[in-house]
């Protein structure tokens, strides 16, 4: 009846298409027996460029949704046919969304049957498109822009909390998270600060909103890419910097019975961390915690936010923003950190792989965070040692949104 493309925006390799569901008329009941990955063959075209995606595992299911359990799938009228998230063509994103509609062909190459030998789906020379794309917690944010006071336009994208939308005069109120993208993420599409980091999607996930629900709202700075002066890079640019502050102030204002001013947070990354800096410094007085990741800023501002939690993470041999020299002049994180305890916060530091499974990696992070309550520190800083974060020494923020630590501290923070 229909076939959707399921796509995932993962911590290390952004956005990527990672299953196919198949929607039937009738429902499917294998009765036990499973299909084998050889009896569906997926090819992706995008770019002009034709090529096999390996199938994994297939298995029905009552919704067009990925089963990430060991044994996957219930009778329903779905088939989920997985693929290989390694694959070259698994990418749904370069610099701007890749034009996937019915860019893949599904094509049913040997029978399937049940154990006992009862025909269940039957091979044949016709091969589906897809005709949707769907990606799990983007899909629930709303896509907006906002005119500042001097005609400067932000777009955005804004994750509202299951609690408001089902009652918008709700006496609850929530906290705000205000992330900013790095500067690969520069664009006119109103998706990359979604989909090629998972920062955002980090908020938004149901199993974190069923702990702390929250608005997420997420800017995105458009092309050209603003540069005022040698270091005016993107979120520092006097444009963007002051449309953000409007955007922000103005949503606070327009949602003042439902957002919980005293909890509102900043986090982001590379040009984004270097955003976080410059915006703590400019409106002290707005935000109750900050998670920069792989920034630089100016250390001569550390001392008007000495008052406010930060949680700051760096790969120590970060190429892009050097974790000591930091870009265009102004120091990176390490340095940073140095000046805001010249300045007079405690700074908690702690160092180790960036590699470690999740559990041990979370255990670092927790000791780091019984040492800076022992000492009555709201400024941690975790370095990351080198060789040890994959993909690139840049992409620290890969563990950092992952980390339930880090972001149980964040949502605990209030003015």
């Amino acid at each position: 009846m229909r076939t959707d493309l399921l796509t995932q925006v993962t911590p290390r390799n952004n956005w990527l298409v990672t299953a196919v569901a198949l929607q039937y008329s009738q429902r499917i009941d294998l009765r036990g027996g499973t299909v084998p990955p050889t009896a569906f063959r997926v090819q992706a075209t995008v770019g002009g460029r034709t090529a096999a995606r390996t199938v994994t595992r297939i298995y029905s299911n009552a919704s067009a949704e990925v089963d990430d359990r060991s044994r996957p799938g219930r009778p329903g009228d779905r088939l989920i046919i997985e693929l290989d998230p390694n694959d070259l063509d698994a990418r749904a994103a370069g610099a701007d969304p890749l034009p996937l509609d019915r860019a893949y062909s599904v094509r049913q190459i040997a029978d399937v049957r049940t154990p006992q030998g009862e025909l269940v789906l039957k091979a044949g020379p016709f091969a589906n498109r897809n005709d949707d794309v769907i990606t799990p917690v983007v899909d629930d944010f709303t896509a907006g822009s906002f005119t500042d006071s001097t005609g400067f336009e932000l777009a955005f994208r804004l994750y509202q909390p299951a609690g408001f939308i089902r009652n918008p005069q709700t006496r609850t109120r929530y906290p705000l998270v205000v992330t900013l993208h790095g500067g690969g993420e520069v664009a006119d599409n109103n998706t990359t600060q979604l989909t090629s980091n998972r920062i955002a999607v980090t908020f938004a996930k149901p199993e974190r909103q069923r702990r702390n629900p929250a608005f997420v709202l997420s800017p995105q700075i458009p092309l050209p890419r603003p540069m005022d002066g040698p270091d005016g890079t993107d979120w520092t640019d006097a444009k963007v910097r002051a449309a953000l502050i409007e955007l922000i102030d103005a949503f606070v204002r327009e949602h003042s019975r439902a957002v919980d001013t005293d909890r509102l947070y900043v986090v982001g990354l590379s040009s984004g961390g270097r955003g976080i800096y410059s915006l703590l410094a400019k409106r002290p007085d707005m935000f109750a915690a900050a998670l920069p990741t792989a920034g630089w800023g100016d250390a001569a501002t550390m001392d008007r936010i000495t008052h406010i939690p930060i949680w700051a993470d760096h790969s120590v041999d970060d190429p892009v923003v050097p974790y000591r020299e930091g870009r265009f002049g102004k120091p990176g994180t390490w340095t940073l950190m140095n000046a805001l305890e010249t300045a007079g916060a405690p700074v908690t530091r702690g160092e180790w792989a960036n590699d470690l499974p999740k559990a041990q990696f979370e255990a670092r992070s927790r000791e780091l965070l019984r040492q800076a309550r022992a000492t009555r520190s709201h400024v941690l800083f975790t370095s990351y040692t080198p060789g040890t974060t994959p993909v690139s020494p840049h992409f620290a923020w890969a563990q950092t949104y992952e980390n339930d630590v880090v972001v149980d501290w964040l949502f605990a923070q209030s003015r």
